[in-house]
């Protein structure tokens, strides 16, 4: 038996539910490895597990990446060994945590040339990237792009691989200080949607020319006014709800908008088999081999601080991938 400490919550709501505890790990079964972790990544969806949005069951660990060592395997693990350096998301929540158990085929093997606090910080967002920009709106030369949260984690790639696939990027912010970093990720133009209005200040920088796909990730304080940005025929993407979830409308909005295109999807869906992970992890990392893709790495907490770092969060005080160092 190897013991752990985990991140646990007992009942949804605010940050303080959450509390870190030690339990005992079961021996690995037939297709199961114990890794060690040594980076573990903050995404978003993190808080919508702890408030409840996305599960009813109880208690609950929390977390859904990290990078670690594997520690040890089960009799019909043929993919690593001890002392493997590997990588997973979407393995089920139990990331906060300084070590557990994973079935093998949710894991996927690190590089050499790509160091562990990188992968952390760019799996999931990178993944998360990548659909978005090459599946659920093939981004080419010339398009006219929207991205808000541009100085977030997953906003950042979004504007530098949306750049470097040929596309002019508008990012939007939630501050004037974020204004900076969201520029420096490669957006071409940077508007605070914080500010009354900010969408007639995006059809000001683009000269009245609307966007061919609007990436949403803050939802509520933003849907509608994006609908005035996206051009006839156009994709409306709602990639997160970092502001709550977006109202209820008529579907018939959509038509009177331009025929718009609507949807919301996730990684879980393009990424589900063995299979597709790993394609979509060698894109990934050789995006970043090429720079397309680089970290930006904002903050690092430790498990103790898990509290404090889900505040940091949702006062929107952090900006770029934020690293938890078990």
């Amino acid at each position: 038996m190897c013991q752990a400490r985990r991140v646990v919550i007992d009942s949804f709501g605010m940050p303080e539910v959450m509390r870190l505890e030690t339990v005992e790990l079961p021996a690995c079964e037939a297709r199961q490895v114990r890794v060690r972790h040594t980076a573990i990544a903050f995404n978003f969806i993190d808080v919508y597990d702890r408030e409840g949005r996305n599960s009813k069951a109880l208690p609950s660990a929390l977390g859904r990446e990290a990078v670690g060592v594997v520690e040890a395997v089960g009799d019909e693990v043929t993919e690593f060994k001890v002392g493997d350096r590997v990588a997973y998301m979407d393995a089920g929540l139990g990331a906060y945590s300084n070590r557990r158990v994973l079935a093998v085929d949710r894991v996927v093997p690190v590089p050499d040339d790509l160091d562990d606090e990188t992968v952390a910080s760019l799996l999931m967002k990178g993944l998360t990237a990548q659909y978005l920009l090459k599946k659920t709106y093939p981004v080419k030369a010339g398009d006219l792009v929207l991205v808000h949260a541009a100085a977030g984690g997953v906003g950042q790639i979004l504007c530098r691989w949306a750049k470097a696939l040929g596309a002019t990027v508008v990012g939007t912010v939630g501050s004037e200080a974020k204004v900076a970093v969201a520029l420096a990720a490669g957006a071409d133009h940077v508007i605070n949607y914080s500010k009354p209005g900010w969408s007639q200040a995006f059809l000001a920088v683009t000269d009245g020319r609307k966007a061919d796909v609007v990436y949403d990730s803050v939802g509520r304080d933003t849907f509608f006014e994006s609908l005035e940005c996206v051009a006839s025929l156009g994709m409306m993407v709602i990639s997160g709800a970092a502001s709550g979830p977006i109202p209820d409308f008529s579907p018939s909005l959509l038509k009177k908008k331009g025929g718009l295109f609507l949807t919301s999807p996730s990684v879980a869906f393009h990424y589900k088999g063995r299979e597709a992970l790993l394609a979509g992890v060698d894109t990934l990392f050789d995006a970043i081999r090429q720079g397309f893709v680089r970290p930006a790495i904002g903050a690092r907490y430790s498990l103790e601080d898990i509290v404090r770092m889900h505040r940091d969060a949702q006062a929107r005080c952090l900006t770029g991938a934020t690293v938890i160092v078990p």
